[in-house]
Parts: C-alpha cells; sequence; structure tokens
C-alpha cells in the first residue's frame, strides 16, 4: 500500500531510484590538529608529556579516592577502628582526601612545568621565527 506525500513533503527519491545508504560516521580523532609550521616529532613529544600529566594527576586523586571506597565497602571493621583520639580510621582516611586532593594539583602544577611547559615554549617559538622548517 502506497500512499500520496504531502505536498510540502515530496519524496526524496524518485521511485525507481535505489535508496542510499547513509555514510558511515567517521570514528573521532583524539589527535590535536597538527600546526603547518611544527614538526611532527615535537608535537607528538607534547601530546605525550599533556598525556602523561593528566594520568599522573588524575589517578593521584581518583585512585585515594577510590581506595577509600573500596575500604568503606569491604573493610568496615578497619573503617570503624579508633585510631586517635576518638576519631575513627575511616574519619582519618576521609580527612586526608583534601590533601591528597592538593597533592593532585600540585604534581599537575609540578609536571606541567618541569616536562610540558618547555615543550609548548619551544614549538611555539619555532613556530614564531620560521623555525627554518621546509614543508
Amino acid at each position: 500500500m502506497s500512499y500520496q506525500p504531502h505536498p510540502s513533503h515530496p519524496h526524496p527519491l524518485p521511485p525507481y531510484a535505489h535508496p542510499r545508504t547513509p555514510p558511515r560516521p567517521q570514528p573521532r580523532s583524539h589527535r590535536l590538529p597538527r600546526h603547518p609550521d611544527a614538526p611532527s616529532g615535537e608535537v607528538r613529544l607534547l601530546r605525550t608529556a599533556y598525556r602523561w600529566q593528566r594520568r599522573v594527576a588524575t589517578l593521584t586523586a581518583l585512585g585515594y579516592f577510590t581506595l577509600f571506597l573500596l575500604l568503606s565497602a569491604f573493610a568496615p571493621g578497619l573503617m570503624n577502628r579508633s585510631a586517635t583520639g576518638g576519631l575513627s580510621t575511616g574519619l582519618l582516611i576521609g580527612l586526608c582526601q583534601l590533601p591528597v586532593t592538593c597533592l593532585a594539583l600540585l604534581l599537575y602544577e609540578y609536571t606541567a612545568r618541569r616536562r610540558v611547559d618547555p615543550l609548548a615554549h619551544r614549538i611555539r617559538r619555532q613556530c614564531r621565527t620560521g623555525g627554518g622548517y621546509a614543508r
């Protein structure tokens, strides 16, 4: 059974045409766009340094929090044990979350200054001065 389309919405294809298969979506690339003047090796080093920096900071904070959650779920006896001055071990570990988060931030900034920023400054300087890279 066929129906007539509304005049404002005609059929997209004539009846004798084969419907096109929709194009496949291209997989998303997580690569940074390549600057035309920057050498690919240095950009790759910058990406690697930045990736390492993010992983260290994230795993520091999330690893500690995950440890706290796992101990709370699977070792309630340890977490309820009195540690110092009437505070439980779980409360002490929870209170240490803030200093560990601050440590993760300090690690992030330290690795940025030590690994990422020098590479970014070198690439930026080479791109501004021409760098002598032939295309």
